[in-house]
């Protein structure tokens, strides 16, 4: 395969969604329309372990600081021209995340801040969120916080801890989700458990409404779950591990491996397209919306 750096081209860039993947060696930009990959390309060089997008802000977790991908303006079809690079003086970070309150991330030991200002002011302050006893961020999501001790809620400046143990990865969007080591759970009255086994990636549609769930994708080793019809199914038995799920017209899933994947949009039990990106040690995959 060519080098990355050539942003191989497959299709027209006009009405694509852009995705961003997180590996060891930089965060990926990949063009898709429904199902298929188009331009695809490293837009940073850096260790990503979790990238997270929304409002048309990207940001990464490195392990030098938060970084935050500004895309080119609309219309501008300059196949060089790579989002902006702002620094937020942040530090390293393990995990990032964005909700309607602005950006949140969490540091190797733990400390987990918010950026004061508007987002992707460059002048901005981290504030920290008073917290006790958290070793180790997994995910954060919204307003969810998933590390080794259970389940945090951000609320006015501080963090509640709202149960579970050895979580693994949260969704926030429509009715919150927790993958943890023995089980996947939603909160309701309480966590009640709706899938047993070990889940390392739970995700659900931005654009679902609050208290219900329009999409929603978790995955338990090899086996990728989809919810639908108010029921969880078995959804495929990937060869591979998928470490990150997306949603734009389709939904979309990213291996360790760097295989990008993307579901038929007309058939929700068809096979999977496939692309390969030419990275590996894959972190994480964030769909801008």
């Amino acid at each position: 395969m060519h080098s990355i750096e050539e942003k191989r081209v497959y299709g027209d860039r006009e009405g694509a969604t852009e995705a961003y993947v997180s590996s060891s060696i930089g965060v990926v930009r990949v063009r898709v329309a429904d199902d298929t990959v188009g331009e695809f390309g490293l837009c940073d060089r850096c260790t990503a372990h979790d990238v997270a997008a929304a409002d048309g802000i990207v940001a990464v977790a490195t392990d030098e600081d938060v970084r935050l991908l500004v895309p080119p303006a609309e219309g501008d079809e300059s196949a060089a021209d790579d989002p902006a690079l702002i620094e937020t003086g942040f530090g390293p970070a393990v995990a990032v995340g964005l909700d309607d309150a602005g950006l949140l991330a969490a540091s190797p030991d733990g400390e987990i801040a918010r950026l004061a200002g508007d987002v992707p002011a460059d002048d901005g302050d981290w504030e920290s969120i008073e917290a006790a006893g958290i070793d180790t961020v997994c995910a954060i999501d919204g307003d969810l916080i998933g590390t080794d001790d259970g389940v945090y809620r951000v609320h006015d400046g501080t963090l509640d801890h709202a149960g579970l143990t050895a979580v693994r990865d949260v969704s926030a969007a429509g009715v919150p989700l927790a993958a943890t080591g023995d089980g996947l759970y939603k909160l309701g009255n309480g966590w009640m458990q709706v899938l047993e086994g070990s889940f390392e990636v739970v995700a659900a549609d931005p654009r679902s409404d609050r208290g219900r769930l329009a999409r929603a994708h978790a995955v338990s080793g090899e086996t990728v779950y989809a919810y639908g019809e108010d029921d969880w199914q078995e959804y495929d038995r990937s060869g591979s591990s998928i470490v990150g799920v997306g949603y734009g017209e389709t939904w979309y899933a990213v291996t360790e491996r760097g295989t990008f994947l993307s579901a038929t949009p007309t058939d929700a039990n068809g096979p999977w397209r496939s692309r390969t990106l030419g990275v590996g040690d894959v972190t994480g995959l964030a769909v801008l919306r």
